[in-house]
């Protein structure tokens, strides 16, 4: 390897075009050593109004076509001629020419390569070292070149030559991207017949979410097509919902102390003209949700490739050395670091299938996680939710040294939900009524109990995976668990419910009150947008998503020797994400009598003088006896 290139920040891949694109890489030299001596300029800068950048008078161009799926939208290029071209009749030749601009630059760096001092290399001797970089030399104006490859010392020749360049203060044309055409590409066009060096100017446009190209070079003669692979990776954030058969998407709602199921999909970006390469996945979460760092996993699935022999079925997991877990970072909750990815993958998934030895990726990288709801999630039931975001920061520049630069993606976000009930115990006539106790289960049978203990505002569930089970079912019954009773005001709050039934029991009621005999069937069902899959940031605060909550409750009672179901729709607020619920017990009635009052009272009065008498009769027996 040429060229120490040693990276720790970044993904991206680049275009390196080489002698290009059909562009031909034979020389002739039918000019002098010097070649003109005027210096051929473009225009300084250009935008690309309807994708078209007009540099200059000439009739040739260049087009730029972006990597599948991204955008040069936000890209600035530097334009530098540094030849200029010209065919032979019929194309059975082409000659190139020095432009005198360049000369000092092209001069410095041949020299060092050829061990010459710099004012002795001539203009052939330029244009003969150049073309014994071409590992696949063709003849002619017209006939179609191979691209040099991402670690050819073609490749490395540009980036001294860029570099020299811009150390000398030589200035190209620029070209800043504010519109594409159709397809997505831009045409750089009114240029010279010539040979030109394409760089892409700064690196994290986009909002920080691109790459930078290795330096682009084609023979504009008369046009030059260009798809460079200025290369990032995209990242899907989703959340594993529970209920019905939804699984993976954006939304989704837990009981607090549920474990929720995070896991983040990216696939590996064309990575070669890398030597090493950095991706590291930031997450923010809301303070209702717990991190639990030793459920991190990444695995890497291999990409659907038929000359890598059962690629597509083998799956690597990452060992502990292989990534890190930082929860010690400014502006997120924390960060999951893979120092060198490409490393992994070159060694896990090799290729070498083209002809310049360069690996394919596009490898599937999944890294999931769990977090649990913690009990601050009971101030804030309904909306907004509970967010969770992530974005990735990958290496985006193959042309730096040492540890290289980066970029970021957007943050992708998910959002969670919870909810609670506000029982309320009355008897028939309104009032309200104290001491009433309860307990919640997940079952008709009332055999999985739903814990629940003691808030500050009422109750809290504690889900079962928060001691050792699996949701409802399993696992220790927690020291804090606690029976439900209604304050003086009657009130019992539950916070932190899922969507879904539960049963309500009745254990104790308030005294002189019959408890009910059967559990209420209590259903929290919300509505949730159908495109749960396009979930933006803040959208979980509006009508949007969470769009709408209702509750229902079977209620059975016996009173009065008949036994009386009811299906009541409860009032419920999506807002709140609130059920209100209110259980009644019944005012008890005497058991009948007979007889008048007189009677009982007059009875009860002779009942009382015989005692007395039985008494005074006992008493003097007793004396008589001792007598």
């Amino acid at each position: 390897m040429r060229k120490s290139f040693y990276k720790t920040a970044a993904i991206s891949s680049m275009a390196l075009t080489a002698m290009l694109c059909g562009g031909p890489t034979a020389f002739s030299f039918g000019s002098p050593i010097v070649a003109h001596a005027e210096e051929y300029a473009l225009n300084p800068t250009s935008n690309t109004p309807n994708g078209i950048a007009s540099l200059g008078t000439g009739t040739a161009s260049i087009t730029i076509t972006a990597n599948t799926g991204q955008t040069l939208l936000g890209k600035k290029f530097q334009v530098y001629q540094l030849f200029t071209a010209e065919n032979s009749k019929d194309g059975e030749s082409i000659n190139y020419d020095v432009n005198p601009v360049y000369r000092s630059a092209l001069q410095s760096v041949v020299g060092t390569a050829l061990k010459l001092s710099t004012d002795s290399v001539n203009d052939y001797q330029i244009i003969d070292y150049i073309q014994s970089l071409n590992t696949n030399p063709v003849e002619g104006a017209n006939a179609n070149q191979t691209i040099e490859g991402s670690y050819s010392d073609f490749r490395y020749f540009v980036e001294d030559l860029r570099d020299e360049i811009k150390k000398q203060g030589i200035t190209g044309s620029s070209v800043t991207v504010t519109q594409t055409q159709a397809n997505g590409s831009i045409q750089i066009g009114g240029l010279d017949y010539g040979y030109y060096v394409v760089d892409e100017e700064n690196v994290g446009n986009n909002g920080g979410h691109s790459a930078a190209s290795m330096c682009i070079v084609s023979t504009a003669n008369p046009t030059a097509s260009i798809k460079i692979k200025s290369d990032y990776p995209l990242v899907e954030k989703q959340i594993n919902e529970d209920d019905n058969g939804i699984g993976w998407n954006d939304v989704a709602d837990f009981e607090i102390g549920q474990t929720v199921p995070y896991r983040y999909q990216t696939s590996a970006p064309n990575m070669n003209g890398y030597h090493s390469y950095y991706l590291a996945f930031w997450d923010n979460m809301d303070p209702a949700l717990t991190f639990d760092p030793a459920s991190v996993q990444i695995t890497i699935k291999g990409s659907e490739n038929p000359n890598q022999a059962n690629s597509a079925q083998k799956t690597y997991t990452l060992k502990s050395g292989e990534f890190n877990v930082n929860e010690s970072v400014s502006g997120a909750t924390f960060r999951v670091e893979i120092a060198d990815l490409k490393a992994i993958i070159d060694r896990e998934f090799p290729g070498g299938l083209n002809n310049n030895n360069e690996n394919v990726y596009g490898q599937k990288i999944e890294l999931t996680y769990n977090a649990r709801l913690n009990d601050s999630a009971a101030d804030q039931t309904g909306r907004p939710g509970f967010e969770n975001q992530v974005r990735l920061e990958f290496s985006n520049n193959p042309d730096s040294n040492g540890t290289g630069e980066t970029g970021f993606t957007p943050w992708d976000t998910v959002v969670c939900f919870t909810y609670k009930v506000n029982g309320l115990k009355l008897n028939n006539y309104d009032k309200t009524l104290e001491g009433a106790k309860f307990r919640l289960y997940s079952d008709a049978d009332c055999q999985n109990e739903v814990y629940l203990k003691q808030g500050t505002n009422g109750y809290i569930v504690i889900n079962r995976d928060a001691v050792g089970g699996t949701d409802h079912t399993g696992g220790a019954v927690p020291a804090e668990a606690v029976e439900m009773v209604s304050d003086a005001n009657g009130v019992f709050n539950i916070y932190g419910l899922d969507q879904g039934t539960y049963w309500l029991k009745e254990t104790a009621a308030p005294d002189g009150y019959r408890p009910l005999l059967d559990p209420i069937e209590l259903t929290l069902k919300p509505t949730f947008t159908t495109d749960r899959n396009s979930y933006v940031e803040g959208q979980g605060a509006t009508d949007q998503i969470l769009v709408n909550l209702e509750a229902t409750a079977t209620v059975k009672t016996f009173y009065g020797g008949l036994e009386k179901t009811e299906n009541l729709v409860l009032e419920a607020n999506a807002e709140e994400g609130a059920a209100n619920i209110t259980v009644i017990n019944e005012v008890g009635s005497k058991l009948p009598i007979t007889g008048s009052n007189w009677t009982l009272i007059m009875l009860g009065a002779g009942v009382a003088m015989g005692t007395v008498g039985l008494a005074v009769s006992k008493g003097k027996k007793k004396q008589n006896s001792e007598e």
